[in-house]
């Protein structure tokens, strides 16, 4: 089998089934950003909430549970990352990441602006009180999961080369996270980009660690988690809820208050993703069904197996869900579709080929 670009020694072998009439690059570009958008809708009701509430309130969760599902910073977030990539492309820059929180957001009067993440909230008073990056990062949550939920668009745009798609998405984290905060973006953006060019669930697991140092708190979360997800399907008497628990566990920080860590958070989507072999309604369901922050790893887990399977291999009714984002979170992307950022990344992709 051809090897994954970027990744010595991982098998990828491209072509999904696809929608007829729409390549299978773009069914899998897209499959990410709905797959994305569709987590982060699914898992926004179980954010912050333990598996045994969500049992006691919902029993398991199998779909939407609101008659009016929307996403949440996730979403919106990932847009404007997209947008901000489709702009710069491979030029993109700190400057550039940096000019654009301030035009679109910081240097705008709140208004609408409510249900951002602590990092992205650090990031604002930082930036709104004069600092310049790589210090308007330094907060109290620059660890947390604020980049790899917006991390997709990253490995969109680099379809096949891992180690770009970290490369780009660590730019634009370097005005919001630092550390393990960076760390489980590059995982994501990697991961993401390895999918899209492989039928292989493995090798975006290895994508994602061959670009985050081995000794770092990420990659030792992530290993854990993909290893309870390998095994805790094998069992005889395995159950959902068995590999659910089994995967938390391996991770979950048990009494630690916020829910946002990004170790945590990557390891639990990239855990879910495994223990589904890459299914997508598995691999979604699974994250949201662990609680924590749900709806970030239920879009991490959305996005990889969205990549990997394509648009094509999410349930219908789900894709059909996800409309142009109503600008809660984030004003300045209101009216915007996650497909419209997959096609223009993918598009750019296409050129950068091409040339």
């Amino acid at each position: 089998m051809a090897e994954v670009p970027g990744v010595p020694g991982v098998p990828g072998v491209p072509g999904a089934p696809g929608v007829p009439g729409v390549p299978a690059a773009l069914d899998r570009a897209r499959g990410a950003m709905v797959g994305l958008a569709v987590g982060d809708a699914l898992g926004a009701p179980a954010e912050n909430m333990k598996p045994s509430q969500i049992r006691e309130r919902w029993g398991r969760i199998e779909g939407f549970v609101s008659d009016d599902p929307a996403g949440t910073d996730d979403t919106e977030y990932a847009i404007f990352s997209g947008l901000l990539l489709a702009e710069h492309g491979a030029a993109l820059t700190v400057a550039h990441v940096e000019a654009a929180w301030h035009r679109w957001i910081a240097d705008l009067g709140e208004g609408s602006f409510r249900g951002a993440g602590f990092s992205e909230r650090g990031t604002l008073e930082n930036l709104r009180r004069g600092l310049a990056a790589p210090i308007s990062a330094q907060h109290r949550h620059a660890w947390s999961d604020g980049l790899a939920m917006r991390a997709a668009p990253f490995g969109v745009f680099a379809a096949g080369r891992p180690a770009e798609a970290a490369r780009l998405v660590a730019v634009d984290g370097t005005v919001s996270h630092e550390g393990e905060g960076i760390h489980g973006g590059r995982a994501v953006a990697a991961g993401v980009a390895a999918a899209l060019v492989s039928d292989d669930p493995e090798s975006v697991v290895q994508a994602a660690l061959s670009v985050v140092p081995a000794n770092s708190w990420t990659s030792r979360s992530l290993q854990r988690a993909v290893s309870a997800g390998r095994r805790a399907p094998l069992r005889p008497d395995a159950t959902r809820l068995s590999v659910e628990r089994a995967v938390r566990s391996s991770v979950v920080v048990g009494g630690y208050p916020w829910t946002d860590l990004a170790p945590e958070a990557v390891g639990l989507a990239f855990g879910a993703f495994t223990a589904a072999r890459g299914r997508f309604a598995d691999a979604v369901l699974t994250a949201v069904n662990m609680g924590r922050d749900a709806d970030t790893t239920a879009a991490v887990a959305g996005a990889l197996a969205g990549a990997l399977r394509g648009e094509s291999a999410i349930p219908g009714e789900w894709a059909a869900a996800v409309r142009p984002v109503r600008g809660t979170c984030l004003p300045a992307v209101a009216g915007r579709h996650v497909r419209e950022i997959a096609d223009r990344l993918a598009a750019h992709h296409e050129q950068q080929e091409a040339s």
